[in-house]
Parts: structure tokens; sequence; C-alpha cells
């Protein structure tokens, strides 16, 4: 379970007591409701750590960067070699921390995963030190393109890679998709195993300032300010695209059309399920469960 946070530490969406802001007024859409009942009585919520020293920092990052690695593993993520997270180093921020390539998931500790420079050179880490060349060029490319940053997931989930076979973007037809609407993109390409820079950096490039992209043919990839809500966009848009998958199949067998949600109910509701704090927040369970699981054996 992570730490309680320090002095004043803050995340976008939380304010520095580690609760939702709130504003007098009405919720525009629940008529004759507060605002500070819609979002939340000033509840204290739990937050993510602050380091005064980066290499402690370095270390509980670490930590949790093998947990997502046990997390992916156990929702069955992995296909062959393929999938990587990453975590850009907070003591030298142009390199960042990856899973050796051909290490299962499953079997990831905090003392396995490597560290790789701007160059793509393996500088750090554990034993296996091979690099998945995709890896490498696509996530140096989103962190080189997106400083706010820290973490970047992508994997060959089954039902991330079926929708992906459609080229278009998810629609907002229920509340957990909201957390997407207008906040990921597609890329309309597919050239095999990404194994060039500029292939990377039209990724980097399409994603924008979005949370997730869908790889047209190849798979999902997420980002955020913490590894615990890139975790968790992963986890949600997966589960996003077998939603929709299920109900376009129900709608075409009954000659219905999907509902969509108007674009103002997605957008308010989207502050709440959508914001970098709710990632976070949502993914803590998950990386509880794994801690008391595997007994933190992650962590050696």
């Amino acid at each position: 379970m992570a730490p309680h946070a320090t002095e004043n530490d803050t995340i976008e969406g939380f304010n520095g007591n580690g609760t939702e802001p709130v504003n007098a007024g009405e919720a525009p859409l629940e008529p004759g409701v507060k605002k500070s009942v819609a979002q939340g009585k000033m509840i204290e919520f739990p937050r993510p750590p602050k380091f005064d020293d980066k290499y402690k920092e370095r270390d509980y990052l670490k930590g949790r960067l093998a947990a997502a690695f046990r997390i992916f593993g156990k929702y069955g993520f992995d296909e062959g070699v393929a999938g990587h997270i990453t975590m850009r180093d907070p003591v030298e921020p142009t390199s960042f921390w990856v899973n050796p390539f051909g290490v299962a998931f499953s079997h990831i500790n905090k003392s396995d995963l490597i560290r790789v420079n701007a160059e793509g050179k393996v500088v750090d880490g554990g034993d296996v030190r091979l690099l998945n060349t995709a890896a490498y060029m696509i996530h140096h490319a989103v962190h080189v393109a997106r400083p706010d940053v820290l973490c970047a997931a992508h994997s060959h989930s089954i039902y991330g890679r079926t929708w992906c076979t459609l080229g278009r973007k998810l629609d907002t037809i229920t509340q957990d998709a909201c957390a997407f609407h207008d906040d990921h993109v597609t890329y309309n390409s597919f050239n095999g195993v990404v194994l060039v820079e500029k292939e990377g950096k039209d990724i980097a490039a399409c994603l924008g300032n979005k949370k997730a992209a869908l790889l047209q043919n190849h798979g999902i990839l997420t980002v955020g300010k913490t590894i615990e809500e890139a975790v968790f966009w992963f986890v949600s848009m997966e589960k996003c695209c077998h939603s929709q998958l299920m109900a376009e199949a129900a709608a075409a067998y009954t000659g219905q059309k999907l509902v969509i949600i108007d674009d103002e109910q997605a957008e308010y509701t989207k502050r709440t399920v959508g914001s970098p704090a709710a990632g976070w927040f949502n993914a803590k369970p998950m990386f509880d469960v794994i801690h008391r699981e595997t007994g933190g054996s992650y962590l050696q």
C-alpha cells in the first residue's frame, strides 16, 4: 500500500488537503444538488507520496512499476514477449525504466527492471538486459513529447487489439467511457512492429495531449502523471473496448441503436471519473491486492 503523502503533496484534481476541489452553487446536470454533495463532502483521500530525495523516489517508483507488471500479468495482458510499461526516471529524467525483454510480467520484481537512456542503451538494472526495440521507439518518443507523463503503458490485450481492427474511436456509451470522452485518439496506420524512430514519433504526435491512443491493428497505449493512473486507464480502456464490442453485437442482433451519452453530460462526468486523481485512486485497490497476494515479493 502506498505510504501517506507528506506536507503539501498535490496531484492535479486534488487540492492541498487531498480533496476534490468544490465550488458553490448547483451541479449543472443534477438540478437541486449542491456541487459539494455531487462531488463529495470534502472527503480526505489518500494521495501519492512526495519525496525530497530523488533516489528514494526512484526506489519507490520502481516498486510501483514492478507491481504494475504483476497487475498486467494478473489481467492476462501478456502476449508472448509483447508489451511494455515505462517510468520516467526521477534522477535522470531523460532515461526511463522498463521491463526486460522476455521476462514474464507475472515474475517481474523491482530488481529486474532496466533503465534505458535517451540513445536507447541499457545503463542500469537487472541481470537480463535485453531491450524490446519497439518499447524504446514508442516510449522514448512519448516521454520526449510529453514532459507531463511519468508513465506510459502498451500491450496487446485481447479486446483492445480487437477493437483496434475497426480503426475508430470508442463511443461514449457508459459512465466509465466518459473518462475517455474527447481524450483519446486513433492512430490509423500499421507498419508492422515499431522498429524505427519515425513511427514512434508519429504515434507520439498523434497522441498529442490525450490520455490514450488506439493503435490500428495493434492495441492500446495509455499515459499518466503517475504509474497508477496509466495502469488504470489501460485496464479501463480494455474493459470499455470489451463493453462496446458486446454492445454493438447486441445492437446488431436486436436492430437497436446504441444510446450515446451527449457531450455536455460526458464532459461533466469526465471531470469526476477522468481526472489524473481519479485514475490514481481507481488504481489503488489493484495495487493493494497485488501487494497482499504476493506478500510484497515484487519489491525484491
